[in-house]
């Protein structure tokens, strides 16, 4: 038995809560804008939940703009409201996140 194992085996059992996705199949989401995701920032549908990777629930996510698919952690995620689901999307995406509306 190596120092590792002895050292999992000592820890206390990390316990994950009960998998919760808070967003449903179908439904639109604003992919926030970040590091990562920069350029992608916009609405999304969510067309799948996936299993838990870093921690949190995954979703796969499309836009209507792209051909492709994207995965998503669930705290890169917001709700959309419905007039993002418009030909604004951009410019909602844009006044949810900086507060000014574009011009």
């Amino acid at each position: 038995m190596t120092t590792a194992d002895v050292l999992l085996r000592a820890s206390p059992a990390v316990r994950r809560s009960a998998t919760v996705h808070i967003f449903k199949v179908g439904e639109l989401v604003l992919l926030k804008p970040s590091f990562q995701y920069a350029s992608a920032a916009g609405v999304y549908r969510i067309t799948a939940t996936l299993p838990w990777s870093e921690g949190q629930p995954q979703y796969r996510i499309q836009s209507d703009e792209e051909r492709y698919e994207r995965v998503a952690p669930q705290d890169s995620l917001e709700r959309a409201t419905a007039s993002a689901s418009g030909d604004n999307s951009r410019a909602m995406l844009v006044k949810r996140t900086s507060g000014h509306r574009p011009r």
